[in-house]
């Protein structure tokens, strides 16, 4: 796990293509395997930011064991620099949320992480 979830207002023109991409940076910026990965991308033409509609983003991470303070600025810092080469948006117009559940609060394979890991 994680699951990457981006709503835009920036509509690709191959989504599939993107949602690859999307999916092999996040793996690398996140120091997980990308067999763990899940990416979820949605456009929203109606998606507002700072009372416009240029191009924004919302993006919210959730990640077990990796989600702390010092990694979440250089997640954050590769994140929006991936958003600007890719999709054009600046570096004041998106947010992200950063969430670790704990290994509990995580369903996988009909159990959670925190089962999973005591094997």
């Amino acid at each position: 796990m994680p699951a990457l979830v981006l709503t835009t207002n920036v509509k690709v023109q191959n989504v599939q293509d993107f949602v690859l991409d999307f999916s092999k940076f996040g793996a690398e910026v996140l120091g997980k395997p990308e067999g763990y990965i899940s990416i979820n991308y949605n456009h929203d033409e109606a998606l507002s930011f700072a009372g416009t509609f240029e191009p924004a983003f919302l993006l919210v991470i959730t990640s077990l064991d990796n989600i702390n303070p010092d990694a979440n600025e250089k997640y954050s810092a590769a994140f929006f620099e991936y958003f600007k080469a890719k999709l054009g948006v600046a570096g004041n117009r998106g947010y992200i949320t950063f969430n670790d559940p704990g290994r509990a609060y995580l369903g996988f394979q009909g159990t959670t992480f925190a089962t999973i890991f005591k094997k």
